[in-house]
């Protein structure tokens, strides 16, 4: 007989005692496996999007809401700034690129952004189909958008006031029109639908207009945007930059590599504390195999007993426990491996309809591979630990009392 066929036999008799050790395996190893994916592509997914940026410039407020809004496009603006107190900074000697960003519209929850084509650059996004906007009105949507909302060349839209979708009003005098798609590039930028900055200031003139119908002329014209997005040109803008910006105007500068980490820091000590909790219970598992496997072979004095009367070795009788041991190890993980990446289909159908943001479902990974030799070990010396037994078996006195 088999030794594999009679351990899978032998674990399987005892049901309850499997269905515990499988349900405490298989839930540390999700835990573990779901807070590890979702951490790292969180983190990925940041530090992609925030790095064609070295600063965002914007109303005072918070900082990190500033970066949030301007370059992941996952929060409200601090406000708008006047286009002119950017001039001076657009051609500052540190400054490579400044790019002004302007919104506050969207269509069916999609966010229409007002900026240059060099925003499009930036992220490396290339056309599918059309082309680029050349003058008001005129829109290039993200593949996601394009994808979701069944978009084509040439289709018309009406954008809504605000940044989600709540039917509140509508910019029915002034449509846009789709003249380009742009490919996937897994960034934010998939998720948006990119105009230029006149288009923004036209659609809301009429309403200016009547906010400041007694004010002089002059004053309603004066053009705003959401940020300025700039890249540096050199190590000693990061230093001098955005302390001056802070200092000195009415503005505030904001580094979204410093905003995000920060961010991440905070995601990463609640993944510390899910990952410790996992390893609590991944222990108990390692507990509760060996009292089961511990409880399995004093039941079975009897069956061993028998197999060395068959021929059977002492180290093959232990084989027989650590294989049990082993393939109780290798079903848990399996289990929990599985449904982590359930949760992970959970989670990333929730970001995507919340954020537009969605998550990568990958295969195993060496990481998770390093964490199944580990159950396995784990399991081994709870097998080792329960077989002591093995080797003080008495044959002829434990086929007697039977």
């Amino acid at each position: 007989m088999k030794l594999g066929y009679l351990a899978f036999k032998n674990m399987v008799s005892k049901p309850l005692n499997l269905a515990l050790s499988l349900l405490l395996l298989s839930l540390s190893v999700s835990l573990v496996t779901f807070v590890l994916q979702l951490s790292r592509q969180v983190g990925g997914q940041l530090n992609k999007n925030i790095a064609p940026f070295d600063m965002v410039v914007g109303a005072k407020g918070s900082p990190l809401q500033l970066v949030l809004s301007s370059v992941l496009h996952i929060d409200t603006p601090t406000g708008n700034i006047p286009l002119n107190e950017v001039a001076t900074l657009q051609k500052h000697p540190f400054v490579k690129t400044a790019i002004p960003v302007s919104y506050g519209d969207n269509y069916k929850g999609f966010r229409i952004l007002g900026t240059e084509a060099l925003y499009i650059d930036q992220y490396e996004a290339q056309l599918s189909e059309g082309r680029l906007f050349a003058k008001s009105f005129e829109v290039v949507a993200g593949s996601q958008v394009a994808r979701k909302l069944g978009l084509k060349i040439g289709d018309n839209f009406i954008s809504s006031h605000g940044l989600a979708d709540a039917g509140i009003e509508s910019h029915e005098d002034h449509p846009f029109v789709i003249k380009g798609i742009l490919k996937p590039t897994n960034t934010v930028i998939d998720q948006l639908l990119i105009t230029n900055l006149e288009s923004i200031w036209e659609a809301h003139e009429h309403e200016d207009a009547a906010a400041h119908e007694e004010e002089d002329h002059e004053h309603h014209e004066e053009k705003e945007i959401t940020s300025l997005l700039v890249k540096f040109k050199n190590p000693m803008a990061m230093v001098q930059l955005p302390r001056f910006i802070n200092e000195n105007t009415s503005m505030q500068a904001a580094l979204p590599g410093f905003e995000v980490q920060r961010l991440v820091a905070l995601l990463g000590s609640g993944a510390k504390t899910i990952n410790g909790i996992a390893i609590a219970i991944l222990l108990v598992s390692g507990l509760s195999i060996f009292i089961s496997l511990l409880k399995t072979i004093r039941e079975r004095k009897q069956e061993l007993a028998l197999l060395r009367t068959y021929g059977f070795h002492t180290s093959q009788l232990l084989m027989l426990a650590l294989l049990e041991g082993a393939m109780l190890a290798f079903f848990g993980f399996i289990a929990g491996w599985f449904l982590g990446r359930l949760g992970l289909v959970v989670v990333s159908q929730y970001i995507q309809a919340t954020y537009g943001y969605a998550l990568q479902i990958n295969g195993l990974e060496l990481l998770e591979l390093y964490l199944l030799v580990f159950i396995v070990i784990l399991a081994a010396i709870a097998t080792l630990l329960a077989s002591r037994s093995i080797f003080k078996l008495n044959v002829a006195k434990t086929l007697s009392d039977a």
